[in-house]
C-alpha cells in the first residue's frame, strides 16, 4: 500500500523538476519514512540524491518497502495541471501497475500513469573530502553560471580563503566572475587548500536553474580535479543534493 497527499503541488514538483534534469527514468525507494531517489544520467558523470521525508506530507501511508519507476517527464506533465492551492495526491495500484494522481481544487481530476519496471541497480553515495565548501545565493550562483555560458561551454571553479572565483574561456572570448567571502552572493566560504576544478555547463547550467526553485541556498563543495557537490539547501527535512563529475584537460 502505497499513497500521499500534499498541499503544497508546487514544491513537490519543483523538487522533481530539478531531478528530471539528470534522470528521465526516476526509480522510487518507498518505505514508511518517506521517499528516495537516487539516479545518474546516461553519461555517468551527473548524479541526483533526492530525500522526501514522511514528515513533509499532509498524509502519507507506505506499509512496506517497495520501489516506484516511473517516465519522470511524463509523470511531470500531469504535476503541471496542479494550480495554486489544489491538493496532490497519489495512490499507487500495485495490482495493475499504475499510479494514480488526483488534483482537488475547485473541481476534482484524475489521471493515471503506468509504472515501469524498478532499477535494481544500486547507486552508492559518494565518498568524498571536499578541501572547498561555499554557501552561496542559488540565483547569483545561476547568474555566474549563465554569464560563463556566454563565452564557453565549461567552467573553472577556483576558491582560495577570500573568494570564489569562475573562469570561463572560448575561442574568442573569456569571463571572469568573482564572489568575495563576506559578500551578499557569497555568504560562508571555507577552504582547506586552494582548489580548482573544471566542469561543462551543460548539466550545471540546468541543475542551477531548476533547483534554485526549490532554495534560495546552495553550498557548493569541492576539491582540485574531483566532483562538485551541489547541496540545495531545503526548510523541512527535504534533501536535493547534485553531484557532477569534473573536465580532466588531456594533452
Amino acid at each position: 500500500m502505497f499513497a500521499l497527499k500534499v498541499t503544497d503541488a508546487k514544491k513537490f514538483r519543483d523538487m522533481l523538476t530539478a531531478a528530471s534534469t539528470i534522470v528521465d527514468e526516476a526509480t522510487f525507494d518507498l518505505d514508511p519514512n518517506g521517499v528516495k531517489m537516487r539516479g545518474m544520467d546516461p553519461s555517468r558523470i551527473a548524479m541526483v540524491d533526492l530525500e522526501l521525508p514522511s514528515s513533509v506530507f499532509e498524509k502519507y501511508e507506505c506499509t512496506s518497502a517497495l520501489k516506484l519507476c516511473v517516465n519522470i517527464n511524463e509523470f511531470l506533465k500531469l504535476l503541471k495541471r496542479a494550480g495554486k492551492d489544489e491538493s496532490l495526491e497519489l495512490i499507487l495500484n500495485e495490482a495493475t501497475g499504475r499510479l494514480q494522481i488526483k488534483i482537488v481544487g475547485k473541481y476534482t481530476r484524475e489521471f493515471n500513469i503506468p509504472t515501469l519496471t524498478a532499477s535494481e541497480e544500486e547507486i552508492p553515495a559518494p565518498k568524498l573530502a571536499f578541501n572547498v565548501s561555499a554557501k552561496v545565493l542559488a540565483g547569483e550562483l545561476g547568474g555566474a553560471i549563465e554569464d560563463a555560458e556566454l563565452v564557453s561551454d565549461h567552467v573553472q571553479l577556483e576558491a582560495d580563503e577570500s573568494k570564489l572565483v569562475l573562469n570561463a574561456s572560448g575561442e574568442l572570448l573569456s569571463a571572469i566572475i568573482v564572489l568575495e567571502k563576506g559578500s551578499d552572493s557569497l555568504m560562508e566560504l571555507s577552504v582547506k587548500e586552494p582548489s580548482k576544478a573544471t566542469f561543462n555547463l551543460f548539466h550545471l547550467v540546468s541543475i542551477i536553474k531548476a533547483a534554485a526553485a526549490t532554495s534560495s541556498i546552495v553550498v557548493v563543495e569541492f576539491s582540485t580535479d574531483m566532483p562538485v557537490k551541489l547541496d540545495f539547501q531545503q526548510e523541512k527535512g527535504e534533501r536535493l543534493v547534485f553531484f557532477l563529475a569534473p573536465r580532466i584537460e588531456t594533452g
